[in-house]
């Protein structure tokens, strides 16, 4: 991947989501056992994760309608405010009537990622930050650096134990620096220059209900269909595929450790080609047609007979699979309205993380008769249903740097006929 060029705006974004993904990476290890060592039950600490992550998504709706309108980095700014507040409000108290709002409100992750009205304002702001034709090389180093941070974020919660802390303690000091970490991205998000936000007239025209007035069609079938991609992959989170193995080839946990850190390794490469491989193909064409070998693999590993088999296809679909995210994207941002894009972000957003909630509970069940393999099946067949309807549906809508140019007029010679 060539290096990206990016504005002063774009490494402020890229510092931001960093070091927030890095935060919610810890508190995502460590939320469950410090609200159990308060005196949670399992269902009470279910709740409040639920809470944390519909507070998330209607969050992501209401403010990414608005944020155009009244400022990307006021609302930024104001939600890492309730960041910093969530942090200390779980740090300071056991009170539930206190933990859930904070929750709600603070963008307390329990998934180690973006579940609040960040990520998708930032998908809006990265086109300013750069050129069309870079676009997409910078979402890809923009999904590389949180899927890190993350990983990082993960591996820090374990420090304070390392270090000797005791146990109720070191979770505190873990909520504590989640708080500082909001206070870091505030600094952050109020240093952007007015570059991010919507630029003239447009910044005041008209909106529908959801902040889209001129790409509803666009933002409207792009939602339908990544729900349907993301109900699509709630059957294969990686809970449940660790639990398929574990069931069909009695892998240990060792095993399975070393699996998904294949996984995720082979994710992030996958990453890092997206952009060479969208400036060569196309970046409807790259999610279209490394999406769908990707998800023909994932109907087919439950199908070979072997561990070695069935781990190497699983390898072998995920170098494929996650192409389509910093693509799919910057597509989004690149046919949507300038004006809309805090709302199409938010949006798609939305219907991914409602439709990939619903899964799980559905795929679980099938998991009794684990060599019928029926959530890879299922998913696969879903997700090559997403891949043909996206090809049929927006084929003949491009971004503006696939656009070529028109030809040149030819110029008759003198003394010549036209």
């Amino acid at each position: 991947m060539s290096r990206p060029t990016l504005s002063r705006d774009g490494w402020l974004l890229f510092a931001a989501a960093g070091i927030r993904t890095l935060g919610y990476g810890a508190v995502s290890v460590i939320l469950g056992p410090y609200l159990q060592g308060l005196g949670l039950g399992p269902a009470t600490v279910g709740a409040v994760f639920t809470a944390a992550l519909a507070g998330g998504a209607a969050l992501t709706m209401v403010l990414t309608a608005v944020a155009d309108r009244i400022g990307r980095r006021r609302v930024q700014v104001a939600g890492a405010a309730l960041m910093a507040g969530a942090g200390l409000v779980f740090a300071a108290t056991d009170h539930l009537a206190l933990l859930v709002p904070a929750a709600v409100l603070g963008t307390m992750s329990p998934s180690g990622k973006d579940i609040g009205p960040f990520l998708a304002l930032e998908q809006a702001m990265i086109p300013s930050t750069t050129t069309d034709a870079r676009r997409t090389g910078v979402f890809a180093a923009y999904n590389l650096v949180t899927s890190l941070a993350a990983a990082a974020g993960a591996l820090a919660a374990g420090l304070p134990a390392w270090l000797g802390v005791g146990e109720a303690r070191g979770y505190r000091l873990v909520l504590v620096a989640y708080a500082a970490i909001g206070v870091v991205l505030a600094g952050l998000f109020a240093a952007l220059s007015p570059r991010v936000e919507v630029a003239g007239p447009a910044a005041g025209g008209p909106r529908g209900r959801l902040g889209v007035s001129r790409s509803r069609g666009i933002v409207a079938r792009l939602a339908a269909l990544f729900a349907l991609d993301s109900f699509a992959g709630g059957f294969v989170v990686q809970g449940l595929v660790a639990y398929w193995f574990h069931l069909r080839f009695g892998v240990p946990a060792e095993g399975l450790a070393a699996i998904f850190f294949g996984t995720n390794l082979l994710a992030a490469v996958s990453f890092l080609a997206a952009a060479p491989v969208a400036r060569r193909f196309g970046l409807l064409n790259t999610m279209v047609f490394t999406h769908l070998p990707s998800n023909v693999l994932l109907a087919l590993v439950p199908l070979v007979p072997t561990l070695p088999l069935a781990v190497a296809v699983l390898l072998a679909r995920h170098l494929l699979s996650q192409m389509d995210v910093p693509t799919r994207q910057s597509y989004t941002m690149a046919v949507v309205e300038p004006a809309e894009r805090s709302a199409a972000a938010g949006i798609t957003a939305v219907a991914r993380t409602a439709a990939a909630a619903v899964a799980p509970a559905l795929a679980a069940p099938t998991l009794a008769v684990p060599g019928l393999g029926l959530p890879f099946l299922v998913a696969g067949a879903l997700k090559i249903a997403y891949d043909l309807a996206l090809w049929a549906l927006f084929r003949e809508i491009r971004p503006p740097e696939e656009h070529r140019a028109p030809p040149r007029p030819r110029v008759a010679e003198p003394g010549t006929s036209p």
